[in-house]
Order: C-alpha cells, then structure tokens, then sequence
C-alpha cells in the first residue's frame, strides 16, 4: 500500500508499536517513525530506506525481507524500536529533550527484554540521546541497560555517506561481533 497525501498528513504524530519478543540477540533501535512508516504501520517502511536490504547484506535475515514481513524478526533474535515514538516528516523535528527521554526509555526496553546488544541505528540521534558528542558508529564503551551497545550509520536513502554495501559491511560487523560476545 502506497499512502496518499492525506494519509500522509494524518500521519504525523502516531506511533508504531514495538517489535520485540523473548531470547532477542539484537534489538535495533530507530530515531524514529517517518510519516511513510507510520502510515502503513511498518517501521522503515519507506521504499528507498536500505535498513532491510542492510539486514540481509548484513546477514542477520536468510533474504532481503520487506517492511510488511518485520513480525518475523522476533523469530530470527531481532526486534525494532525507536528512540522517539511519535512519527515526523523528518527527524530534525525532535528535540533534544525527546531524544534523551528515548534514551532512557531504551534503556528500560533493554532491561526487560535483555537482548544480547542493542544498536541504534543512527549517530547523531545516539549523541543527543546519550549525551556522546563525539561518538562515532561501531561499539560503544557504555551499555544499554546490561546490553552491549552498536552504533550503526542511519539507513535513510537520504545518508549519502555510507551506500549499500558500505552500509551492510556495518551490520555485518556487528553480526559477526555477536558470536564473541564482545
């Protein structure tokens, strides 16, 4: 389903529910809902959002799974959150107050569901929700909770700094830090 315009617009503020369940290897994290993604109710829902072709370049999915198939990840150790709940047209619209609020509201997700890394997807959300200025993608000192934290690149068509397979060598290296425990 492609939205419509005004699909569109009523989207602005809603929410998306959590893709979690038990036993999670990995829980990514989002800054937040797009008003794409919000309107069909599928996190990185937008066609040109490479997070699930990053996925599978990645090796975390067995083939390049489509937004509509993510209840399908709690099966594979996976889940979906996102930093700030309520969807935008774009991610500069949240303030800083609501992206440490986000942080806070990870740490309590990590807590409960204990996955085995977090990793939020997205470097300059992570530094205004953590207070990490300088933080730059790949593992982090801190943890989430008990979890151990993965900074990776926003997957948005719009981040000209990392493409396809620059972006899928990130996740990679998280899968592959998995087994190790890092």
């Amino acid at each position: 389903m492609t939205p419509t315009r005004d699909q569109l617009a009523e989207a602005k503020n809603l929410t998306l529910p959590d893709v979690v369940g038990p036993g999670l290897d990995v829980l990514f994290c989002g800054i937040n809902p797009g008003l794409y993604s919000a309107a069909t109710g599928h996190h990185f829902g937008r066609p040109g959002n490479r997070f699930w072709p990053a996925l599978h370049l990645g090796g975390f999915t067995p083939r390049q799974f489509e937004p509509s198939e993510q209840d399908l990840l709690p099966e594979l150790g996976l889940g979906i959150t996102n930093l700030v709940a309520r969807a935008t047209a774009r991610a500069d619209e949240l303030s800083d107050e609501e992206l440490r609020a986000g942080g806070k509201r990870l740490v309590a997700l990590a807590l409960e569901h204990r996955p085995r890394a977090v990793a939020v997807v997205g470097v300059t959300a992570y530094r205004a929700a953590f207070g990490r200025k300088h933080a730059k993608v790949g593992p982090q000192q801190e943890r989430v909770g008990e979890s151990p934290l993965w900074v990776l690149p926003n997957p948005s068509g719009l981040n000209a700094h990392y493409g396809r397979e620059a972006l899928g060598a990130e996740f990679r290296a998280l899968r592959e830090a998995l087994p190790r425990g890092w």
